[in-house]
C-alpha cells in the first residue's frame, strides 16, 4: 500500500436482480435458524462430540478444564430446556442461577442419567427447531412474559450457547485423549 494513498475495498458481486417476497425470505430464516441449531458443517456436532465417550471418562474433570463431560452435557441441556420452557410457557420461572443451571455433580449418577440427558437434550433441539419451523410462531414479536425477548433472540440465544459449550466438550474430549480428529 502506498503512503498517503486510501484504497477502498468493493465487493464485485452482482445482485440477482430477484427480488425475495415477505413469504420466501421468512421461509429462508426459518430455514437457516432450523439448520443452525443441528448442523455440524464447519464444526463437529453434537452426536459426534458425544458418541464414543466411555462411561469412565464421562465424570472426570481433565487438567485444564473446570468442567467434566457430564457437567457440560448437563448444563447445555439444562440450559436448552429452560430456554425452550421461557420461549413457549406463559407461567415460566426463572431458575436460580447458577445453582439450577449446572448439576450437583462432576459425574452422572449412572448410565441411565447420561442417556436420559442425552434423550432430552436431543428431544428439546426439536422442539426448538418445530417451534422455529411453524410458520404461525412470530419470530419478531415480543415474548408477552419477557423483557423484550423474541423467539428469534431466544434462537440466536440457543445456537450460541450450544455451539460454545459444544466447543468447551470437544476441548474435554481432547484433554482426555479420547478426541477422534478425523
Amino acid at each position: 500500500m502506498t503512503k498517503g494513498k486510501k484504497t477502498t475495498r468493493t465487493s464485485k458481486r452482482k445482485g440477482t436482480g430477484r427480488v425475495n417476497s415477505g413469504a420466501e425470505n421468512d421461509k429462508a430464516l426459518r430455514e437457516h435458524l432450523a439448520k443452525v441449531l443441528t448442523w455440524g458443517e464447519a464444526h463437529a456436532d453434537w452426536k459426534q462430540a458425544l458418541g464414543g465417550l466411555a462411561p469412565s471418562q464421562r465424570g472426570i474433570r481433565p487438567a485444564g478444564s473446570p468442567y467434566s463431560a457430564w457437567e457440560l452435557l448437563e448444563h447445555a441441556r439444562i440450559s436448552q430446556e429452560d430456554i425452550l420452557d421461557f420461549s413457549t410457557n406463559s407461567h415460566y420461572v426463572q431458575r436460580n442461577w447458577p445453582a439450577e443451571y449446572w448439576p450437583k455433580t462432576v459425574a452422572p449418577p449412572d448410565d441411565a442419567a447420561w442417556e436420559k440427558s442425552l434423550k432430552e437434550f436431543a428431544k428439546d433441539t426439536q422442539a426448538m427447531v418445530k417451534l422455529i419451523e411453524d410458520s404461525r410462531t412470530d419470530l419478531f414479536a415480543k415474548i408477552p412474559h419477557g423483557t423484550g425477548q423474541t423467539i428469534l433472540r431466544q434462537a440466536l440465544l440457543l445456537a450460541d450457547h450450544n455451539a460454545y459449550h459444544l466447543g468447551q466438550f470437544v476441548l474435554v474430549r481432547r484433554l482426555l485423549g479420547t478426541w477422534d480428529k478425523s
